[in-house]
């Protein structure tokens, strides 16, 4: 496979030279792997640090600044960070009204930032956890137990981030996050095997006609293969998935979300099926988001998450937002 890269050693550390050359907005600590807010701690502000294996991006580090995190800790390549880089985030964006940490269920990634909430709270941070298990293609795969956590992080960190900005308390924030998370469901459908670096292809076989539905955002088995379906089709069965297991009875956020190779010629194309396949559902959507946010390198495939939102999630949502990955508003 064909890459541009310099060498698979470093590949996490030379994109995190990109961002910092940049964005001048945020620190990027190369060495520690850690990228906060320059402005963080801001006073009277709770913080919110996230993070996991790159290869997922703008997922998190693209994610920090005004209106979202304030600090994000990106693992190796479909490797979650240690503790040492989540207590480093934590005191460095820390104004004195505690952290929440916002974590994916991912078997690492929950253990790591479990045992870094316990150091930070030993260095007198207050730490607040939440869990993000959106994906309701399956219960149990190789990384997770329970379900994975996908494109519910986006609108987790959005909204806590919002409800941050606004100088809401530590309960607040948390209390927030794990709404909208509740309020959430993801499914995923793979085109094509991603590839990583360090293996230089494919990290499964996908065979030529057929597609992976409820695929993980690491490659992980789903529910079933089936050969290629049209973009109507994809729609109806993700959809019927979500619909199901949500049982909206409000307006609906709606995230159409590329794997990483996917076009936005093929993403606009699928949100218009999407959108016909929740209309025949009676599911109304309020806002649409459309891009490459929650990506696996370069896989092709999209997700679709809804998140069910009353009034004050909706203002949430659209309160303004300045990242390197999403940015609207003042």
């Amino acid at each position: 496979m064909k890459m541009l890269i310099n060498v698979p050693e470093t590949v996490v550390a030379d994109a995190l030279r990109g961002l910092a050359a940049c964005h001048p907005e945020l620190i990027v600590d190369v060495d520690n792997r850690v990228i906060v807010r320059r402005d963080a701690p801001i006073e009277g502000k709770v913080g919110l640090v996230s993070g996991g294996g790159s290869g997922h991006e703008p997922l998190h580090g693209g994610f920090v600044g005004p209106g979202m995190l304030d600090a994000a800790c990106p693992g190796e390549v479909f490797t979650s960070p240690v503790p040492d880089q989540m207590v480093r985030a934590a005191a460095a964006v820390d104004s004195g009204k505690g952290v929440l940490f916002i974590v994916k269920n991912y078997t690492g990634d929950v253990l790591n930032f479990d045992m870094a909430a316990e150091l930070a709270e030993d260095e007198g941070i207050q730490i607040a956890k939440v869990l993000v298990n959106d994906d309701a293609a399956v219960t149990d795969s190789l990384y997770t137990a329970g379900r994975r956590g996908t494109g519910a992080t986006l609108f987790v960190e959005k909204i806590a981030g919002a409800a941050a900005d606004e100088g809401a308390p530590l309960e607040r924030v948390e209390s927030i996050a794990r709404r909208v998370n509740e309020l959430s469901r993801s499914f995923g459908v793979a085109l094509s095997a991603c590839s990583t670096p360090a293996k230089g292809g494919p990290t499964f076989d996908l065979p030529a006609g057929e597609l992976e539905l409820g695929v993980g955002i690491h490659g992980e088995p789903g529910r079933e293969r089936r050969a290629m379906m049209t973009s109507r089709e994809i729609a109806d069965y993700a959809v019927e998935v979500v619909v199901e297991d949500l049982r909206p009875d409000s307006p609906v956020l709606l995230l159409v979300n590329g794997m990483g190779a996917t076009p936005q010629l093929e993403l606009y194309g699928f949100a218009a099926e999407v959108h016909r396949a929740l209309g025949e559902r009676r599911v109304a959507v309020a806002r649409t988001l459309v891009g490459n946010y929650v990506t696996s390198l370069d896989m092709a495939g999209a997700s679709i998450t809804l998140c069910q939102v009353d009034e004050d999630l909706l203002r949430l949502w659209d309160a303004p937002v300045r990242t390197a990955g999403l940015r609207w508003g003042a």
